[in-house]
């Protein structure tokens, strides 16, 4: 399906139904080749920033362009969905779970509400084929996002919302109708340096640019390989994944609590102390994680972590 001056008028309804759905912001940018941040994923792959994680040199022109992954496709429809928890863990000298790993996967919160959405597409505009993702695929979400008018890609690398600050996640509809774009996001970092200089290993090695291999969360979440002696001194006390560059971000002042239910943390997860953590077996793993993107990693390589802070304590 083309782009008519009449598609204009089911923005608001998408925009609206998207809302409706749980999701803070819609937007809307032209399913394009992707050339500039093709040009930096490159230089960032020869640079072997990516460290283990092979897997982001599979699939390279699908993930700077959306035409490889739907056919005919001609729009993206980028959404976001607030995290930022109302509490947070109890006990300061507990390991620190990142935040986005506090609730039910996002992976399957998201992608069901996407898909309603395309049916709602198919209901008021008539045949639209797309699909839908939320990380689980080769797609630049943030660049998408971020030509979407739903932020900035921050000097941390994550997209930053002018009026929610950063702690959302992103997923996309890459579909065959033309729709009109929205304006592209600004960049208000300015001068600012935080979160530069708050990277306790220095993985944010310039602005917009990260080295996995020094990254907390990617050591905690993407590193499947037994820890080198010491690691457990670079992290931080960060159980799994790290919010620190997120933390310290101005912008993050205005985050709100999110009021999705899906994502309120298990029974006792954020009471536990930092006695309980240490001594977590599997089926306390279970019943904390059982439906937590924390799952990623598994127990063994959670055992790992936290083995690795014990050490670290001496």
């Amino acid at each position: 399906m083309l782009y008519t001056d009449e598609n204009s008028k089911y923005i608001e309804g998408i925009k609206n139904k998207a809302l409706d759905l749980g999701f803070q912001a819609c937007g809307i940018s032209v399913a394009c080749r992707l050339d500039r941040e093709a040009e930096r994923f490159e230089k960032w792959l020869s640079a072997g920033m990516h460290g283990t994680m092979k897997f982001m040199e599979n699939h390279f022109e699908k993930r700077v362009d959306p035409r490889k992954l739907v056919d005919d496709a001609k729009t993206v429809i980028s959404v976001l969905c607030n995290y930022y928890p109302a509490r947070k863990q109890e006990d300061p000298g507990a390991p620190v779970l990142s935040k986005y790993a506090y609730g039910t996967d996002y992976h399957y919160v998201m992608k069901g509400r996407l898909k309603e959405l395309l049916d709602f597409m198919n209901d008021t505009i008539g045949e639209v084929n797309g699909r839908a993702f939320v990380d689980s695929a080769p797609v630049l979400d943030r660049a998408w996002a971020a030509r979407s008018g739903l932020g900035w890609i921050g000097k941390n690398s994550c997209l930053i919302s002018r009026s929610n600050g950063s702690f959302f996640f992103i997923g996309e509809l890459i579909v065959d109708i033309e729709l009109p774009a929205d304006a592209p996001g600004k960049d208000h970092c300015g001068s600012c340096r935080i979160c530069l200089d708050a990277c306790p290993t220095g993985a944010i090695v310039e602005p917009g640019l990260v080295d996995a291999r020094r990254c907390i969360s990617c050591l905690t979440i993407e590193y499947r390989h037994e820890f080198p002696a010491g690691t457990g001194s670079i992290l931080n006390n960060r159980v799994f994944g790290c919010d620190i560059c997120q933390d310290v971000c101005p912008w993050n002042k205005r985050a709100e609590p999110h009021h999705e239910t899906l994502f309120e943390p298990a029974p006792g997860l954020l009471e536990l102390s930092a006695a309980g953590w240490y001594e977590m077996n599997s089926t306390l793993y279970r019943q904390l994680f059982g439906k937590s993107a924390v799952k990623r990693a598994g127990y063994r390589l959670l055992r790992r972590n936290i083995d690795a802070l014990i050490a670290a304590k001496g």
